[in-house]
C-alpha cells in the first residue's frame, strides 16, 4: 500500500486499516495530513479489492481536530480565513467519509475532540474504547462546530443535547454516548480494534452493492416523503435483483450454506 508520514495505510481480507499517525500531536491535522488523507481516501476509493474501511488513530487519542499550530490556522498578522480550510479540506473529507460505497467503520481509541469528533461521527458505524470521550471543543475559542457538527449531532441526539454540548464544551464520555445513541458501541479499551476490525472485515465479505445501497438509502430518507422514499427503494431492489450477489445470497440461503459474495 502507498506510504505516509500522517497515516498509516494497510489492506487485510479486503477490509482497509487507515489509522491517523502524528500520535504526539493527538493526530490532528495539519495542511500536509488532510493532503495525504485526501490521497487515501482516493486509493481506497479506486481499489476493487477494498470493500470497507477502518479508521482509528494511533497513540492514546483518535484526532483532536485541527492542529492550531499549523499555518493555515495560526492567528498572525492578518485575520486567518478558516473558510477556506473548511471549504478545502474538512468538509471535503467529511463528504468522502459519508458518501463511499463501501461501509465505513470508526474505532475511536481515545480523545475525539473538535472537528476529529464529527470526522468520526462522519462514518457509518462508529465504536468507541469505553475511555475515550468526545469533545465539542469549538466554543472554547470562538467557533461553531464545523466538519458536520452542526448537521449530525442534533439528528443523533436531539437538539437539547446537540446545544448543550456544543455551548459548554461539555466532554461525552464512550458509554453516554452510546446511551444517548450517538455512536454504535462503547467496548473495552484492550478489544476495540479486535472488534472493530472483525466487524470490518465481515462487512468486506459482504455484499457491498447492497450494503452501499442500504447506507446510501438511510442518509438521504430524511430529504424525502415516503411516497419518494418508497418508490426509491422499488428502484434500488430492481436494480440489486439483478446483482450476483443477490444470486449467490439466495442460493446459499437454498442449499444452506455460507454466501461467497464478490461484490457485483
Amino acid at each position: 500500500m502507498t506510504a505516509y508520514k500522517t497515516l498509516l495505510l494497510s489492506l487485510q481480507d479486503g477490509a482497509a486499516i487507515l489509522t491517523l499517525n502524528r500520535p504526539d500531536r493527538l493526530n490532528s491535522f495539519t495542511v500536509e495530513m488532510h493532503e495525504e488523507m485526501q490521497d487515501a481516501l482516493t486509493v481506497i476509493e479506486n481499489d476493487r479489492d477494498i470493500r470497507a474501511l477502518l479508521l482509528t488513530g494511533a497513540g492514546r487519542g483518535f484526532c483532536a481536530g485541527q492542529d492550531l499550530n499549523d499555518r493555515a490556522v495560526a492567528p498572525g498578522s492578518k485575520a486567518v480565513d478558516l473558510g477556506h480550510s473548511c471549504e478545502t479540506y474538512w468538509n471535503p473529507m467529511v463528504a468522502r467519509l459519508s458518501d463511499m460505497a463501501i461501509p465505513v467503520i470508526c474505532a475511536v481509541n481515545g480523545v475525539a475532540a473538535g472537528a476529529g469528533a464529527n470526522v468520526a461521527l462522519a462514518c457509518d458505524i462508529v465504536m468507541a474504547a469505553k475511555s475515550a470521550k468526545f469533545i465539542q471543543s469549538f466554543a472554547n475559542i470562538g467557533l461553531i462546530p464545523d466538519s458536520g457538527g452542526t448537521w449530525v449531532l442534533p439528528r443523533l441526539i436531539g437538539q437539547a443535547r446537540a446545544m448543550a454540548i456544543t455551548l459548554t464544551g461539555e466532554p461525552v464520555l464512550a458509554e453516554k454516548a452510546e446511551n444517548w445513541g450517538m455512536i454504535y458501541k462503547a467496548v473495552d479499551d484492550d478489544s476495540l480494534m479486535d472488534t472493530a476490525l472483525s466487524l470490518t472485515k465481515k462487512l468486506a465479505a459482504g455484499p457491498t452493492l447492497g450494503l452501499a445501497e442500504t447506507k446510501k438509502r438511510i442518509r438521504q430518507s430524511a430529504q424525502n416523503t415516503l411516497t419518494e422514499e418508497l418508490d426509491l427503494e422499488r428502484d434500488a431492489m430492481r436494480k440489486l435483483g439483478y446483482s450476483s450477489d443477490y444470486a449467490e445470497g439466495v442460493a446459499a440461503f437454498m442449499e444452506k450454506r455460507k454466501p461467497v459474495f464478490t461484490g457485483t
